[in-house]
Order: C-alpha cells, then structure tokens, then sequence
C-alpha cells in the first residue's frame, strides 16, 4: 500500500485522485484539500499535483510534496500551509520536498485543470505519455518543433486564434498570451 511505502519509494506516477473514507489516512488527505497553491488560490495542491504522498514512517506521519518546479518560491509558504492545516487538527507531520521525479503538468487532476479555466488561466495540454522518472529529452528542428506546438484556447470565449505575448507571466510557471477574438489578455500555465 502506497501509504505505508518506505521513503524510498517512488512517487505515484500522474493525478492523484482525491481520497475515499475506505482509503489510509483519507482523514489526512481530507484536511489537506484546504490546502491551495499560494500563486493560484483556486486550486489545491492535490489538484495541482504537487501533493503526492501522505505516510506513517518510524519517525511519524510524514507528507511528501514535489514543487511545479525547483525553484518555486512557493515552496516554503506551501510546507508551512499544510504543517499548520494539520496542526490545526492536532495532527503533528513532517513535510518533505521531493524533486525526483520531476513534478509534470501531467500530475494535474482535470478538475484542477477546469479550476484553472474558470479563474481565467488556460491550462497545460496533457502530454499524454505517463513519466516514468527518466526524463527523456527529444531534439528537433525549430521548425518541427514550433509546427507541433499545440493551439491554446483563450479561457475567456474557448478561440483558438490566440498569440504568445510574453513567454514570461504573473509567475515563472506562466506565459502571456492575448486573445485575437475577444482582444483578451490571459495567462497560460506552460507545460513541463
């Protein structure tokens, strides 16, 4: 059972879904759906994938998170947010940062990937292959590469007829794009 693994374990491989009463520790998971990105409030950290594992080890309960990526300046207001959410419950944990595997937008749960739409920022296309701890990197051409670029939809009126402003956002983890329909400006959340 995954709740129970050694710290040695891998993490779970994509979304994590959100806990039923039946499954370990559901009490803990179920606190921590408070628990929200501090850079996009409307989504929780299970949604967004950074919550990965919840376990009892030798030492105490301990909850593994991996950041959107390495150096998310989140990262430390996140760890506190979910140490004081179970605090608050009388629950003691310990936190732990994992940063291999990598966190993948394919870690997001489409209920987060809507959440996100809703607040006005379109979401990562999925990239439909599951990670498998390997980063695997493909070189082509900037012509192939660019031609295999995926349209993003305006979150706003759902045009395709969109264009990258800026490749830098709000955060590090956004690009800017405008709307050629609705002349809307937006943010995108890139994919890794």
């Amino acid at each position: 059972m995954l709740a129970d693994a050694p710290p040695s374990l891998l993490l779970p491989d994509g979304p994590i879904a959100k806990k039923q009463p039946n499954e370990p520790f559901y009490a803990i998971w179920n606190l921590l759906e408070s628990v929200t990105d501090p850079e996009i409030p409307v989504v929780n950290l299970r949604e967004m994938g950074i919550l990965r594992v919840v376990r009892q080890t030798d030492t105490g309960l301990e909850v593994v998170i991996t950041p959107t990526y390495s150096g998310c300046p989140a990262m430390s207001q996140m760890e506190d947010d979910v140490v004081n959410a179970l605090s608050q419950a009388g629950v003691a944990a310990r936190v732990l940062t994992q940063i291999a595997p990598a966190w993948s937008t394919d870690w997001m749960t489409a209920e987060g990937r809507e959440k996100l739409r809703a607040y006005g920022i379109a979401p990562p296309h999925p990239s439909g292959c599951a990670t498998t701890g390997a980063n695997v990197i493909q070189f082509a051409s900037k012509k192939v590469a660019y031609s295999a670029a995926m349209t993003v939809l305006c979150p706003q009126c759902g045009s395709q007829n969109t264009t990258e402003t800026s490749h830098f956002g709000s955060t590090a983890c956004k690009a800017l794009y405008r709307c050629l329909s609705c002349l809307e400006p937006f943010d995108y959340f890139k994919p890794y």
